[in-house]
């Protein structure tokens, strides 16, 4: 509500402070001051607060910068210890999100969002203390929005793909390990064009997938390394102006020991606040992950197809009633839910693509969109692939009695015959399976004259894939 539009009441529940804009009526328990006011009522555009991890890796920045600013008496001692310790307050807070409420959709730079930092942990450093704390010559010292804000994102992308992304990527992996171990000695038909093809093993299929999934954890791991590098020195426009030549450097030491991941500050901070090409990697990274889950997804969704009228080669978990007016329909529910989120990421991408290129001249102005959209894609991805993992590929079950039929009949196994009677003697040996509906053996000794015995090791489905232990 804006401040000319308050209650009658207001002063009971409001408070006054002022700005350099002049006196802002903010609610009387807020912990957020005169900027952030000014935000809520500037930008009441879609509801969505920034990202918790966000806020969590932008607090832990200030306290790293207040223990630096201390050590470097740059700010009094004792107001740097209570400014730590703010964020300490806050960071254990079960509302700590109540505190920052402003929308996403700001000002390109994130200088509310930062501004909001500054003027929460000033206020709680304060009422604990007793102490006059200022948001600008106290918390924010030595740094500006545009370093901040970019070191912000670097951070609890970092933080989140350590601690959240990369472990469900990982677990997925080794339960697909783990099932494929567990089917190593069955074969099904393959497919290409989704038409029948030479038989592979259950394992091959799923390995398939474990090594797209497998360069996937190696680009984003590469990807989230080159975000530990920090703008964060560079303050207003890259120069460092008003900040120590030791800030940053301290300030990224003591985030390390704090966070327990390895940050650095950059020699020269202007490419990482002009622009955010890191962040797009990382998000391209995220899509790429994204269409390989899509493709296991898929596959899923294909062999588990019918039990009748499909492909039915496997059975998913039953997870839930699959119709409203159906009995007894049993959808893919899990992979169908995966394959939305990656939807969503490959569009998440697109926005990324779109702000990494808001960079004019000193600084990209679609930061906290940025921010947003990452640690978005991060977590669905994440949510998709724990869940992926547990309710569809560990509990599914291989139908044997289907993909035996459907095997033997295959007249693709003909293809192993092609060194020995030719392909055009193959093809037509397959064209009378096909219109007969027999057994390609069947029709192979009846054309080729052959031994039954050596057919039977020649057109062997399990010697077609390849050896295995």
């Amino acid at each position: 509500m804006a401040s000319d539009q308050l209650p009658s009441n207001a002063n009971a529940s409001t408070r006054i402070e002022s700005d350099s804009m002049g006196e802002v009526r903010i609610p009387q328990d807020a912990l957020y001051g005169p900027q952030t006011q000014r935000a809520l009522e500037n930008f009441p555009i879609s509801g969505q607060s920034m990202p918790e991890p966000f806020v969590r890796a932008l607090l832990a920045i200030k306290a790293a910068a207040a223990q630096a600013n201390g050590e470097l008496k740059c700010v009094d001692a004792e107001v740097a210890v209570e400014i730590e310790a703010a964020v300490e307050r806050l960071l254990v807070d079960e509302d700590l999100m109540a505190h920052f409420p402003v929308d996403v959709y700001q000002t390109g730079s994130g200088t509310s969002s930062n501004m909001n930092a500054n003027e929460v942990i000033a206020r709680s450093a304060a009422l604990a203390s007793g102490i006059e704390i200022h948001p600008n010559d106290h918390v924010n010292y030595g740094q500006s929005s545009n370093d901040v804000i970019p070191s912000a994102i670097h951070v609890s992308v970092v933080l989140t793909g350590t601690g959240q992304l990369l472990p469900a990527l990982e677990q997925l992996m080794a339960v697909i390990d783990q099932k494929a171990e567990s089917l190593k000695t069955m074969t099904k038909t393959g497919r290409t064009h989704l038409m029948d093809a030479m038989p592979v093993r259950f394992d091959q299929s799923l390995r398939s997938w474990l090594a797209q999934l497998e360069e996937c954890h190696k680009r984003i791991a590469q990807a989230m390394d080159d975000l530990r590098c920090l703008a964060i020195g560079g303050t207003a426009v890259g120069t460092g102006v008003n900040t120590h030549r030791e800030f940053a450097a301290r300030l990224t030491a003591g985030l390390s020991r704090a966070t327990g991941q390895q940050f650095t500050a950059a020699e020269s901070p202007f490419h990482l606040m002009s622009a955010q090409d890191g962040a797009v990697a990382l998000s391209g990274q995220l899509r790429v992950l994204a269409v390989a889950l899509s493709k296991v997804a898929n596959d899923l969704r294909w062999m588990n197809s019918g039990p009748l009228a499909g492909i039915g080669e496997i059975s998913l978990p039953s997870l839930q009633p699959g119709s409203s007016i159906m009995p007894g329909k049993v959808n893919p529910v899990v992979p169908e839910a995966a394959a939305m989120v990656c939807a969503r990421v490959i569009g998440n991408d697109v926005t990324i693509t779109m702000a990494g290129q808001s960079g004019n001249f000193e600084l990209n102005v679609m930061l906290p969109v940025i921010a947003k959209v990452n640690l978005e894609s991060m977590e669905l991805l994440s949510g998709a692939m724990s869940t992926l993992a547990s309710k569809a590929i560990e509990g599914f079950t291989v139908n044997t009695q289907r993909v035996a039929e459907s095997l033997s009949r295959n007249p693709i196994l003909v293809t192993a015959l092609n060194p020995i009677i030719g392909y055009g003697k193959a093809a037509s040996i397959a064209k009378k399976a096909y219109d007969s509906g027999r057994p390609i053996i069947d029709v192979a000794e009846e054309e080729t004259g052959m031994a039954r015995s050596e057919l039977e090791k020649l057109l062997d489905p399990q010697r077609l894939t390849g050896e295995w232990d």
